[in-house]
């Protein structure tokens, strides 16, 4: 036991060559660690720089498209159409304008009735002295009296000639005589009658009457005055005379707008004098034929003057409804783009523009109808500019434009 001990600790050193043959210890492990760490650090540093930058990049290359983009302002047409006033310019006139003239040659004995007179139907307005007139007619009545006598005397004649013949007092010839000269003489009455009665008829023009109930706006005689017979003479107008109860108002309708013009229309009628005080009228004939120079429709509207307030001659404004084409719509006029090719209008479908030719109807002055090519769904482009063209993208802004109101 002791022995094997003894030999434990005293085991032989070994030789030279065996130490050298052993590894040396190990040493600077943790220098390499840190080193590695460092370097693991530093590659992920130089990556998360690189993402970033090319983020960055991509980001301001979305942003340089996006800003590219232009963005307008867009505006749905409106389907409801407002009715349009035609104002045309007219001129009251009365319903019926007469010139009274004398029938009768001679001096006015007197005149009843002054311009301005309302008068009725069968009024006396005036008296004429005509002794011409009269002479010819007392000599037209003694020469009727005259041959009344002659053809008496040969009515008797021809009743004894005729019965002489019987008894062959008389030949046939003499009884032919005696009736020819009876029908003669009787003939002979008629016309004195008839000129009798002629005469007396242009007597019976000494006294003027009014033909209808009106106004007299004109007197171009007095006392004394030569009165010719006739419309050719010269100052041969004695009165006129207008029926004012009812005005006739002439208008010139362009003839775009005939077709909606229609008999029975009922325009309202406006007068400066009367401001904020229509009248009503009534579209009552037109003469159904355009006027080829002025391309017009002429057309009468009448107007109910019962309460006097309008006068003839008067300047008038005619204000007739039209209404909207069926179909139309408004869009604001800035919206339209004036083309070599024609109108155009800029429309966004599916984030593109398209330029989409249009017909338009009215103009109310901010706003157009279009007739025909758009429909209230569609997003027409406000102050589209001048280099817009089909195809290119574009951006709706989300505010609402001015010209959408």
């Amino acid at each position: 036991m002791l022995e094997k001990a003894d030999n434990v600790r005293q085991a032989p050193a070994p030789t030279a060559p065996e130490a050298e043959l052993r590894p040396p210890p190990k040493r600077g492990g943790k220098a390499k660690l840190l080193v590695l760490l460092g370097l693991v650090v530093l590659l992920g540093g130089i990556y998360y720089g690189i993402r970033a930058r090319t983020t960055a990049e991509a980001a301001l290359s979305q942003e340089t498209v996006e800003t590219a983009v232009p963005v307008v302002d867009v505006v749905s047409p409106k389907p409801d159409a407002p009715d349009l006033a035609l104002v045309l310019p007219g001129q009251t006139s009365a319903f019926t304008d007469t010139p009274i003239y004398a029938r009768s040659s001679g001096y006015l004995k007197k005149w009843y009735v002054d311009i301005g007179a309302q008068v009725k139907t069968g009024e006396l307005l005036a008296e004429i002295e005509t002794p011409e007139l009269d002479a010819q007619l007392r000599q037209a009545r003694a020469d009727l009296v005259t041959a009344e006598a002659n053809a008496k005397l040969a009515s008797i004649t021809a009743n004894r000639t005729e019965d002489l013949l019987k008894s062959q007092s008389v030949s046939t010839q003499e009884r032919d005589n005696a009736a020819g000269a009876f029908a003669a003489d009787h003939a002979i009455v008629a016309s004195r009658q008839a000129e009798v009665a002629r005469l007396e008829e242009l007597q019976s023009y000494e006294k003027i009457y009014a033909p209808f109930g009106g106004v007299i706006t004109t007197r171009n005689t007095d006392i004394g005055d030569l009165v010719s017979a006739g419309a050719g003479t010269r100052n041969s107008e004695l009165f006129r005379v207008q029926a004012t109860g009812t005005l006739r108002i002439y208008v010139a309708i362009p003839e775009v707008y005939t077709p909606q013009i229609h008999i029975g229309a009922k325009p309202s009628v406006t007068l400066d004098e009367y401001p904020g005080q229509p009248f009503q009228g009534t579209l009552v004939r037109t003469d159904q034929s355009i006027n080829q120079l002025s391309r017009t429709l002429l057309a009468e509207v009448d107007v109910d003057n019962s309460a006097g307030k309008l006068l003839p001659g008067a300047y008038t404004f005619v204000h007739f409804a039209l209404r909207p084409n069926p179909g139309s719509v408004t869009i604001p006029s800035n919206t339209l783009l004036f083309r070599s090719e024609g109108l155009r209008v800029g429309v966004v479908r599916n984030g593109k523009v398209q330029l989409v030719p249009v017909t338009l109807g009215r103009d109310y002055g901010d706003r157009v109808e279009v007739v025909s090519g758009l429909s209230s769904k569609d997003q027409v482009i406000i102050n589209p500019s001048d280099s817009l063209i089909s195809g290119a993208m574009v951006k709706v802004s989300s505010s609402k434009p001015a010209g959408a109101a």
